[in-house]
């Protein structure tokens, strides 16, 4: 199991990374990214200290923490420069909080994330196609959530997904105990979402990739 979307205390999750990291260890986890949410007023303390302690995380050996960032309510004008700010300053891996149906999102927030080419657009809600194919030209992972509001739209997304030829990921988005998932209950979302089990084992395919890629950051 790969999940590259959760939240830790140091943003709005309730568990300190390393309880967070512990139980996803025992769920099975091998890689797990703490992304915690981050705009202009928290980034330079959140990403230092999700860095330190990802590295001393890290020296367990049983699974692997990379450290992320969440980009939230940021104007979409700001978002390009700011997510280099971001990965300059050690974020692995960079997540933008998308336009879902949940929640009040900035417009534009999709399409600017995907034209920028961050990692994942997470929960990226009723995505238009054009904003899907510009994903996929640039490289962008389209999320289906496991998270309870965000999933509602995951069909929508997966469709999205397959007329654009944009990839997939799954994740957690999780900030409790409750929101981790076992690799069978993340299945079966795939399911619900409308994939095949060929469709699954793509996606499970395109977050290993992402990791590759981002070890060679």
């Amino acid at each position: 199991m790969i999940d590259l979307h959760t939240h830790s205390l140091l943003s709005d999750g309730s568990l300190l990374p390393s309880e967070l990291v512990t139980r996803a260890e025992k769920l099975g986890y091998r890689v797990i990214a703490i992304t915690d949410h981050v705009d202009t007023s928290n980034f330079k303390w959140i990403v230092a200290n999700l860095v330190r302690v990802c590295k001393d995380l890290n020296k367990r050996g049983n699974i692997k923490v990379i450290p992320g960032a969440e980009i939230s309510y940021i104007s979409p004008g700001l978002l390009a420069g700011f997510t280099q700010t971001i990965r300059k300053l050690g974020a692995k891996i960079i997540v933008v909080h998308g336009e879902t149906i949940v929640e009040p999102v900035i417009p534009g927030t999709n399409r600017k994330a995907v034209e920028i080419g961050v990692d994942i657009l997470a929960h990226p809600g009723l995505i238009s196609q054009e904003e899907a194919r510009i994903a996929s030209k640039n490289n962008v992972c389209l999320e289906i959530s496991t998270r309870r509001g965000h999933c509602y739209t995951n069909g929508h997304v997966v469709n999205m997904a397959r007329l654009s030829g944009a990839k997939l990921v799954l994740d957690t988005d999780a900030h409790s105990p409750g929101d981790l998932v076992t690799i069978e209950e993340a299945r079966a979302i795939g399911r619900g979402a409308g994939l095949s089990e060929e469709e699954i084992e793509a996606v499970w395919q395109n977050m290993y990739a992402l990791v590759e890629k981002i070890e060679r950051r």
